[in-house]
């Protein structure tokens, strides 16, 4: 396929104020001049900035990004450092060591302050969300344009100059799906209103960066079709084929073998494309996948199973928020394996279910759901024998010809799935040990792990981690508004305010408080605010969030179940291993060893490297344990 075309040159930009450019290589200009951004790694520093722009980024996500969670102990200084050369690039006038207006000191993180007109990425989104609403009015005319508009922002893959293992990031990786996805929008407004030239430049590109993203290449594939280049089609339709055969071992999908065919009856043509793409969704036509030209041989046909499982539970009535973690997920789901952790009742089941639905289309051979109990107090964990015959059963096979041991079940799973491209949601792991031979090993599956333990195996062996931390004080208000009214919030938001705070922004929390509002329509919020104020150090008014909490701590081992319960007396102000040291009477190492592994646990918040805080609810219960069992030194 064609190379990118070069990037615009900078006289071709307006020559007044700052320039930003991540949508290709970094680089800024002011007043028209070009600036250096310094070396590759704090290009890095400044290209996260402009993806987050007009929000703090977290030193902790900094962190996370810039050095792939193993950070130097120097690792803050050196942010600290970056920040203080690209604050002395992008505001030369003001006096050393004085945030100005563009690089603004924030408590815990950093924050780059743009217009949305000084950073392609702003401008690119902009025009995406106009493009938007344009389709959805039925304007697939200007729909078409603004994205075509949107994607002239895209210069070449996202960041180039930064390092790569900063670019494989999924805060990146996330933004040129953005950018993939707004090509697919384009595509489907010029097909609707019979202008596949307007985007073919446009698509020919994004299809150049993401050579196995099979809904871009079908949509490749009908729009040089719809422009009058049949036999180019073709040509575009073998390539990926042979492509995902040889890399992936994969046979073309549903939508992509259906625009092949469309392409051979020739249903495609300028003033006929406006026909609708097969929903991403829908079953594949044919009962089976044909085999791929360079694909290994195809499975035996004792073991191919005819049917396709769709055992995901319902998608979360109620969800609110979550797009930056949504992102993520996209950008990380390369992986093969994704783990989502958390706190308990920080929402880690409910995000992975309404990913797992909005992305069905990506897995048309099948979903499948295991709920394995490894931190519910109420049932033992699931073994991983039993979880491998209910999956075998759903994938078509007879159960009573199923294999017995471990090892011959989980052959039996892993070669039913290697030529197949499946989602396996594993929720609440309770460990590696229960996971690994759960993991589907072909190369079109996803397994999306939801737990609250450290899995630190998985992440060595390649798995990606997204740490789900509670909702912002919006979403949460968000949340409790959705499940209890808008007018009612509204009318109460000093109510509403206490109730989040008090609720920690919990989601589990916020909806125990909200089914107790749901069945007194006619309360106001402020009887609930005051039940939470009158029960203020107890969780005697948030049952189940005790419950959560407990599936837990019930897995911490005494040392760490011990300083857990002395936590709550080393105050709000952060907790750190010297603290908790004099606190226990521990020597200092074996307190950081032992405040690392709660936060491994999620039963404690690192804020920064190295200091510690205990959320609201969590704070609360430590407290209730310590009286119920003892905190003291040597109890």
């Amino acid at each position: 396929m064609p190379s990118d075309p070069p990037p615009a040159p900078p006289a071709a930009r307006p020559r007044q104020g700052m320039r930003f450019e991540l949508l290709g290589p970094v680089r800024l200009w002011r007043d028209g001049h070009e600036l250096d951004p310094g070396f590759p790694q704090q290009r890095a520093l400044l290209a996260l900035l402009l993806v987050h722009a007009g929000r703090p980024v977290p030193t902790a996500e900094i962190l996370d990004v810039l050095w792939a969670q193993r950070p130097p102990a120097s690792a803050p200084n050196v942010v600290r450092r970056y920040v203080a050369a690209l604050r002395r690039l992008l505001e030369p006038g003001s006096p050393p060591r004085t945030p100005g207006p563009r690089l603004p000191r924030r408590t815990g993180g950093h924050l780059l302050e743009a217009d949305p007109d000084e950073v392609d990425l702003l401008r690119f989104r902009e025009r995406t969300r106009e493009g938007k609403r344009a389709a959805a009015t039925g304007r697939a005319g200007t729909a078409a344009r603004q994205f075509v508009l949107a994607l002239g922002e895209w210069r070449g893959p996202v960041a180039m100059g930064v390092p790569a293992s900063v670019r494989d990031h999924a805060q990146f990786a996330a933004v040129q799906r953005e950018l993939l996805e707004t090509a697919r929008l384009a595509a489907d407004a010029a097909l609707l209103c019979g202008r596949a030239e307007q985007v073919l430049p446009v698509l020919r590109r994004a299809a150049a960066h993401d050579p196995l993203d099979e809904p871009l290449h079908a949509r490749l594939v009908l729009t040089l079709a719809a422009s009058g280049l049949q036999a180019e089609a073709l040509r575009a339709y073998d390539d990926v084929r042979l492509r995902l055969g040889r890399e992936l071992g994969l046979a073309p999908g549903p939508e992509l073998a259906a625009a092949h065919a469309r392409v051979l009856r020739q249903q495609v043509g300028r003033r006929s494309a406006h026909t609708p793409l097969p929903t991403p969704t829908a079953p594949p036509p044919p009962a089976t996948r044909p085999p791929a030209t360079a694909a290994p041989p195809p499975v035996p046909p004792a073991l191919t199973p005819a049917v396709r499982p769709a055992w995901l539970p319902s998608d979360p009535a109620v969800f609110v928020g979550r797009e930056a973690e949504s992102r993520r997920l996209d950008g990380a789901a390369g992986a093969g394996v994704v783990v989502v952790a958390g706190a308990p009742g920080v929402g880690k089941s409910a995000l992975a279910l309404r990913w797992a639905h909005r992305t069905a289309g990506r897995f048309p051979d099948g979903r499948l759901f295991v709920a394995l109990h490894g931190s519910d107090p109420s049932r033992p964990a699931v073994r991983p024998a039993d979880a491998l015959r209910a999956m075998l059963a759903a994938l078509g096979e007879d159960e009573p010809r199923l294999p017995d041991g471990l090892d011959a079940l989980t052959g039996r799973y892993r070669t039913l799935l290697a030529r197949r491209r499946v989602l396996v949601v594993l929720d609440d792991a309770a460990g590696t040990a229960q996971l690994r031979p759960l993991l589907p090993a072909g190369p079109g599956c996803l397994a999306l792990v939801t737990g609250r333990q450290a899995l630190p195996g998985l992440l060595a062996s390649g798995a990606r981690q997204l740490r789900l931390a509670p909702p912002s004080a919006e979403d949460a208000l968000a949340l409790l508004a959705a499940r209890v009214g808008a007018g009612r919030v509204a009318a109460e938001p000093g109510a509403a305010d206490e109730i989040v705070a008090r609720c920690g922004r919990s989601p589990l929390a916020l909806t125990l408080v909200a089914e107790r509002l749901a069945g007194r329509p006619d309360a106001p919020l402020a009887s609930e605010a005051a039940v939470l104020r009158d029960t203020h150090g107890t969780l005697d008014a948030l049952d189940a969030v005790r419950e959560a909490f407990l599936g837990s701590y019930r897995l911490l081992p005494p040392e760490q179940a011990r300083l857990f319960r002395l936590l709550p007396r080393l105050g709000d102000d952060g907790i750190t291993a010297s603290g908790a040291s004099a606190l226990a009477g521990l020597p200092v190492r074996r307190a950081r060893l032992l405040l690392g592994a709660l936060a491994d646990a999620h039963l404690l918040t690192e804020a920064a490297p190295g200091r510690y805080t205990l959320p609201v609810l969590l704070r609360v219960f430590a407290a209730e344990r310590a009286a119920a069992e003892g905190g003291l030194p040597g109890t």
